[in-house]
């Protein structure tokens, strides 16, 4: 066990959680980090909470991730099946149960639900647990040969002891111990002849030559039971590395009503993959240093497991949006209009230079649903009102406005290249002219082209992806603007 293989094992039961989502980014990490194998299983023997098409979510989601797995169900490394339906034909949870069963570490169950709703229960976090009582432990041998031949339906739990205590180590919490008393003797195969959760995991764990399982913290009061089976079967046990609960900034388990727990969410929500990765990292982990933006790469090269807090990580969601738009605004301009085009197409229509709005936006977005609200005014011109045209830091008034837009208009009428950088020019030449600020002038120029007060661009920007004739359109309705509220003073 001397190579790093870690395994991110989902159930298939729909969109993956952000929980979820963040062990198995840790576990690719930790595997990268080590140079070791990462290895993609699907568990699915709770047939009940089965989704369909929850499959392609789970490679849908780990792809757009980047968490390329080195074996699973499409690739074979040897220690296949990969799928716990399909592992379960071969018989082998069954032959590891009786295994147990031979050693008195398991036992036949034959209590039908009668007699198990009779035993006591116990609450436990909140959930009504029922403590089997070992009645069955005590059949003889022939009982369970007659109730076996009889076809009496049957389950086999695993048999703890009821006095003495198990120590397991985890990686973050050290060595735990709890009383054998407190531990249920839990179903390892249940009547359906399916394997549970609990005990599929142990096995395939070990003949898959695991050696570091990382799963939520919830998972701490079930460690004792899985390290029993690994002493049972007298194999080496993995490391265990249990995370911390995420929470949502009222401190409560992340929900699903939450609207953001899912991957799938965050992306139909315009998030960036490569920036939901990066903060999901961040949630129980922290670098040696203060820094928040990483690749994946950089993180394969950084990350640590021994710095893995053990308190509860908030999932904030502004911060989250602030780190997309960081994304956002690194991003190389050609892939941030292929993303952003569709965002923009929605609202504007007209046959305008969508790539020169989308430079416009880049820096001031933080995710692609924002776009709309910068950029509405490029498809018409909204109805506003005459006092933004007054501005104290500019010295505008809807008088001097007036003035200005008047004596402008010809000067554009005149004006036959319509780009940024000969609209500039000449309105420069205007201010000189006057002897005032640029911003006397281009704040009321940017108001009348757009009607509103903040813009992803200047005047001149505005003006050049507008064209010539829509500008001139809008600046003539800003001067009639002005002029009916100079009349009504």
């Amino acid at each position: 066990m001397d190579r790093v293989r870690t395994r991110y094992a989902p159930s298939p039961t729909g969109r993956m959680h952000v929980g979820n989502l963040r062990s198995a980014l840790y576990e690719f990490l930790i595997a990268k980090h080590a140079g070791g194998d990462f290895m993609l299983r699907i568990e699915d023997t709770d047939q009940e909470r089965f989704v369909e098409g929850a499959v392609d979510i789970i490679y849908r989601t780990m792809h757009a991730a980047g968490l390329i797995h080195d074996e699973g169900p499409d690739k074979d490394g040897g220690v296949g099946p990969y799928v716990q339906s399909e592992r379960m034909k071969t018989g082998i949870y069954m032959k590891y149960a009786k295994e147990l069963v031979e050693k008195g570490e398991a036992y036949y169950c034959f209590c039908d639900r009668e007699r198990l709703e009779s035993l006591r229960t116990e609450v436990v976090e909140g959930k009504e647990i029922m403590l089997y009582d070992k009645h069955c432990l005590h059949l003889s041998e022939e009982e369970i040969r007659e109730n076996l031949a009889a076809g009496m339906p049957f389950v086999i739990r695993q048999n703890i002891p009821n006095e003495g205590t198990t120590t397991f180590h985890d990686e973050l919490y050290g060595d735990i111990t709890v009383e054998n008393a407190e531990l249920d003797d839990m179903i390892l195969i249940k009547s359906d002849g399916y394997p549970t959760y609990n005990f599929a995991n142990v096995v395939d764990d070990h003949t898959m030559k695991i050696t570091h399982v990382v799963r939520g913290n919830e998972y701490l009061s079930s460690a004792p039971k899985y390290q029993r089976l690994y002493d049972a079967f007298g194999w080496e046990s993995p490391c265990y590395i249990h995370l911390p609960l995420i929470t949502d900034e009222n401190h409560k388990k992340l929900s699903k009503r939450s609207g953001h727990s899912s991957f799938e969410d965050l992306m139909e929500q315009g998030f960036l993959a490569e920036a939901v990765v990066n903060y999901i990292a961040l949630l129980g982990w922290s670098p040696e240093d203060n820094r928040e933006i990483f690749t994946l790469e950089e993180l394969i090269k950084e990350f640590d497991y021994h710095r893995i807090s053990r308190s509860p990580a908030v999932f904030d969601y502004t911060k989250l949006k602030w780190m997309n738009g960081e994304y956002c605004k690194a991003m190389d301009p050609q892939r941030f209009y292929s993303l952003a085009e569709p965002y923009i197409r929605a609202v504007v229509t007209k046959k305008l230079d969508l790539k020169k709005i989308a430079a416009m936006i880049q820096t001031r977005i933080e995710v692609f649903p924002d776009i709309a609200g910068h950029i509405g005014f490029f498809e018409s011109l909204p109805e506003y009102d005459p006092s933004m045209y007054r501005h104290k830091k500019m010295k505008t008034t809807e008088e001097t406005s007036l003035a200005v837009l008047t004596e402008v208009l010809p000067l554009l009428e005149a004006q036959e290249d319509f780009g940024n950088d000969a609209l500039y020019e000449l309105l420069l030449g205007y201010v000189k002219e006057k002897g005032v600020k640029n911003g006397y002038v281009m704040w009321p120029l940017r108001t009348a082209v757009s009607g509103k007060q903040m813009t992803p661009g200047g005047a001149t920007e505005l003006m050049e992806v507008l064209g010539k004739e829509e500008s001139l359109s809008r600046i003539r309705r800003g001067i009639a603007l002005l002029e009916e509220h100079a009349g009504s003073q």
